[in-house]
């Protein structure tokens, strides 16, 4: 019983693999060519998520401000979710759903890029960061899951990377892989000559 869930587990991550092979290499190419494009005019992308999604914001950005695969100059990148004196006293003085919005209203300028990832599409301070980066002018790339929710129809939406499935374990899977996806597309064409 215990080994089948295991083996289950295994069986669905490399079926939804299979089904995301297929249709997210054009939302993906979209969206490294919007990181690229604002990386490239001197801009900033700016990552945002609650819990799993915060961690992946925060891995994102690492690995953007550091290195992916090949050693190259720091890319700017912020998470938006690390800094717990700008996140509890928003959450104090306005409300949790403004914890975002308010950071994209203070460090976004246009042309940054707002990296939205919320597994359900419906998290209230992710959507409020979406529509402070579009007053602000700043693209969004909406990653989320199942059917996309309130995401998939934001005004602010440029991209949307969507994942398939009902599961959250296996969503959040699937984003880590988008990012590293995104990730090498963005230092293949900053660093290596080959445009996405």
């Amino acid at each position: 019983m215990i080994k089948q869930r295991i083996h289950q587990a295994m069986i669905d991550g490399v079926e939804l693999r299979r089904r995301c092979a297929d249709e997210l290499s054009e939302p993906l190419l979209a969206a490294s060519t919007l990181m690229v494009e604002c990386l490239q005019r001197g801009g900033k992308v700016l990552a945002c998520g609650n819990g799993g999604s915060a961690a992946d914001a925060q891995h994102f950005a690492a690995e953007l401000v550091n290195r992916f695969q090949i050693n190259r100059p720091g890319l700017a990148g912020i998470a938006l979710t690390h800094d717990a004196s700008v996140i509890t006293s928003i959450a104090n003085d306005f409300d949790f759903a403004d914890v975002f919005a308010r950071q994209v209203e203070a460090l976004g300028r246009a042309g940054d890029v707002l990296l939205a990832i919320s597994t359900s599409g419906n998290s209230a301070n992710v959507l409020a960061a979406m529509t402070a980066a579009q007053q602000a002018n700043m693209p969004c790339i909406a990653m989320c899951g199942g059917s996309g929710g309130s995401m998939l129809t934001h005004p602010a939406s440029s991209v949307a990377i969507c994942i398939p499935h009902q599961a959250t374990p296996r969503i959040q899977e699937m984003h880590i892989t988008c990012l590293h996806i995104i990730c090498d597309l963005v230092d293949h064409a900053m660093f290596c000559g080959e445009t996405p």
